[in-house]
């Protein structure tokens, strides 16, 4: 017992470490057969330089993708990742977690995904977070980058604890969900494997559907990097094990995000959001409980799309957005 809480301990404060820095680079980094299995795609999956990156592919047959060997209930959970380039419409690359293969009706969820465009248009990134199966309610954000995704690797990561959700990229925070008494059980709380996937959303994922997955341009290519998967391990047989229970002691991190690291937040978000489910006034008349408005993005997201954020007329046809990124750079 005096084992398991000092154990618990020393995995809080190596968060808080991870948080308070910012950085990734003193967590260990693993080879794929380490952390990791294949979920699907047989020879879509393909492992390169010693074991520690990853290539997963969508073609006609099928797309593909890979799974961590365990469950964990909280941590820190990173990958670089390459995109692929010119024509992406309709691919969705995914990196995740997820309990749904254990808890079918009531599972949690923590997203990044990444959707593709036309070409001369850029990949954009969504996030999402379930908790207990509330997929009723969408808790979406989607974003422009300061990059493109495609020309080299980027850091990507997700921190889980009891009391927050932060979501990172190349160390900036982009996204922090703080659990609340609102949000009831809709705050993921139970055991996760890591997932990263790339498959065909057509149907949704460009312009609602208008713009497909053209296999002319296949094979599409994402590269994963320097997988890192830091946290709390729980048993698949007992998901209700109380090995992690005192790693709740997390909770003194919740103020993690250093006020550099939120000024830089502040600035992309300010920069780059295009969509907040807590300001779609098509969707929610009254905004989710848990959401905090706050009038600089509502006023923002107002000007970007006055229908869906400012209750405007709705015109016939679709609307096409520009892009609004800067060359701003937030490392």
């Amino acid at each position: 017992m005096v084992f398991s809480h000092l154990g618990s301990l020393l995995l809080a404060l190596s968060f808080l470490a991870v948080v308070a820095s910012g950085s990734h680079r003193n967590l260990p980094i693993l080879s794929f057969d380490e952390g990791y299995t294949e979920l699907f795609g047989d020879d879509n999956l393909a492992i390169h330089r010693d074991g520690k990156t990853v290539h997963l592919s969508l073609n006609e047959r099928t797309g593909s993708g890979f799974v961590s060997h365990d469950l964990y209930l909280h941590g820190f959970f990173s990958a670089s990742i390459k995109l692929p380039a010119d024509y992406t419409a309709g691919v969705v690359v995914a990196f995740y977690m997820s309990n749904g293969d254990i808890f079918e009706k009531n599972h949690d969820e923590i997203d990044f995904e990444f959707l593709g465009n036309i070409r001369g248009k850029e990949w954009r990134i969504q996030t999402n977070v379930y908790g207990n199966g509330s997929t009723s309610v969408g808790r979406e954000e989607r974003y422009n980058l300061w990059f493109d995704p495609s020309d080299d690797f980027h850091q990507y990561s997700i921190l889980w604890t009891d009391s927050q959700i932060i979501f990172y990229v190349d160390n900036v925070p982009i996204r922090e969900v703080k659990r609340t008494a609102s949000m009831g059980g809709d705050f993921p709380s139970k055991p996760m494997s890591l997932y990263a996937t790339i498959w065909d959303g057509s149907d949704w994922a460009t312009n609602g559907g208008k713009y497909r997955v053209n296999y002319k341009y296949a094979p599409y290519v994402a590269e994963f990097s320097d997988l890192i998967l830091h946290g709390c391990t729980v048993d698949p047989i007992e998901p209700s094990s109380k090995r992690c229970e005192n790693a709740k002691s997390l909770e003194a991190i919740s103020s993690g995000i250093s006020p550099l690291q939120r000024a830089k937040m502040d600035n992309f978000r300010r920069k780059h959001m295009t969509y907040s489910y807590c300001y779609d006034q098509i969707r929610y008349k009254v905004p989710p409980p848990e959401c905090l408005i706050v009038p600089q993005e509502a006023e923002r997201l107002k000007r970007f799309d006055p229908v869906t954020f400012g209750g405007g007329r709705r015109h016939h046809g679709k609307r096409h957005h520009r892009s609004t990124q800067s060359g701003t750079d937030f490392a």
